[in-house]
């Protein structure tokens, strides 16, 4: 089964695009908007979400959790 990604993209009268990966989480969302990104042209300027960092932190205390596993006092 498929999984769906919810991106939304706002184009103003200047036809300058706006792109929102939402509810997407870490470095996927880059992932997810690459294609679409290429089609359209140059990317002028990112600025990650919260939700981009949500990700990194897990990912940090998951890794902390796994090496105290593996510690001997």
């Amino acid at each position: 089964m498929s999984q769906y990604q919810r991106i939304e993209y706002l184009i103003g009268k200047d036809g300058k695009i706006v792109e929102r990966a939402i509810d997407i989480s870490g470095s996927e969302c880059i992932a997810v908007t690459a294609e679409m990104e290429s089609s359209l042209g140059k990317v002028e300027t990112r600025e990650l979400l919260p939700s981009y960092y949500e990700y990194a932190e897990q990912s940090v205390d998951r890794h902390a959790i796994e090496q105290s596993q593996y510690e001997q006092p």
